[in-house]
């Protein structure tokens, strides 16, 4: 098994995409004026999130995706450089128990989530698992990839993964102190605005949404920024390490990345797997984290640039 330092090297030898494909890629992100903003909540749902309390931060200008990167994009990017995932180099992800033709036959999950399952052969273009692809799912985000994979796409196109402060900000699309991309309410006006998961967890998800697994990226409308699918549908990895605390100050903090150091790195979001009974993580304050190495089928990543 090799170590985060290994995955850290090869991510970085990827080598660079051409200019052109470079500065195409640039093209597409949203520029976003900077500004003070209040981040994260009044009061943690889950202590150990510290999403809580409420701090002033000031950012620069910056640019960031509109959507989340697409099964397509990742393609693109596996073509030019031949690079394989943690998932395809380890053998094995982590598939949600109600994606797969026959559960039983992969018994092994992590401890205290039986429906998360360790399957073979699950990876970014078989998600879940064999004899599963992305067929028809081009425009979906892609999934299974870590960390290190996202960190290794963005060393191709000449990008990098938001700052946490970045996507919050973002993700808020210009309003304040509210819990969503489009004000308080989960369902505005009676109608899904985001992919989570409708139905008893985690055994039966009635698909109220249209959804049961991924959505595509541009699924539901956008924020007021024209960023799409910034609560639910898959969690996206950040560039900053996960601290157990609230951040210190003095405030506002200026352009924070978060620590210098550690091995989880945060995630922002929630996914389709997210539910008020279990995992009430779909605001856009809401954060978690994962090991860099790790890999599931609903964690994907967004892009950004200065």
């Amino acid at each position: 098994m090799r170590s985060d330092a290994d995955w850290l090297a090869v991510a970085r030898a990827v080598p660079a995409a051409p200019a052109e494909v470079r500065a195409e890629l640039a093209e597409r992100l949203l520029p976003i004026s900077g500004g003070f903003f209040e981040m994260g909540a009044r009061k943690s749902r889950f202590r150990e999130d510290y999403d809580a309390p409420r701090r002033r931060v000031k950012l620069s200008d910056f640019r960031i995706a509109a959507t989340a990167c697409t099964n397509a994009d990742y393609a693109r990017f596996v073509d030019a450089t031949g690079y394989r995932t943690v998932a395809e180099a380890e053998g094995w992800s982590y598939v949600f128990h109600l994606l797969l033709d026959d559960p039983a036959r992969w018994p092994v999950s992590p401890p205290g989530v039986p429906w998360w399952r360790r399957v073979d052969g699950a990876c970014w273009h078989a998600p879940e698992g064999p004899g599963s692809d992305v067929a028809g799912r081009a425009d979906h985000p892609v999934v299974h990839v870590a960390w290190f994979d996202a960190l290794a796409y963005c060393h191709w196109a000449g990008l990098r993964m938001p700052s946490e402060a970045q996507w919050e900000y973002a993700a808020r699309g210009g309003l304040a102190r509210k819990k969503f991309p489009w004000g308080n309410e989960m369902m505005p006006g009676g109608e899904h605005a985001m992919n989570t998961w409708q139905g008893r967890f985690p055994h039966e998800n009635d698909a109220a949404d249209g959804h049961v697994g991924t959505a595509p990226v541009d699924a539901y409308a956008p924020n007021g920024y024209g960023l799409y699918n910034t609560c639910g549908n898959v969690w996206e990895w950040t560039g900053d390490f996960y601290t157990p605390g609230p951040p210190e100050g003095p405030f506002p903090l200026r352009d924070p990345t978060g620590p210098t150091e550690g091995t989880a790195r945060i995630q922002r979001g929630g996914s389709y797997l997210c539910h008020v009974s279990y995992c009430d993580r779909y605001h856009v304050h809401s954060r978690t984290r994962n090991d860099s190495d790790s890999s599931t089928g609903n964690t994907g990543f967004r892009v950004a640039s200065n």
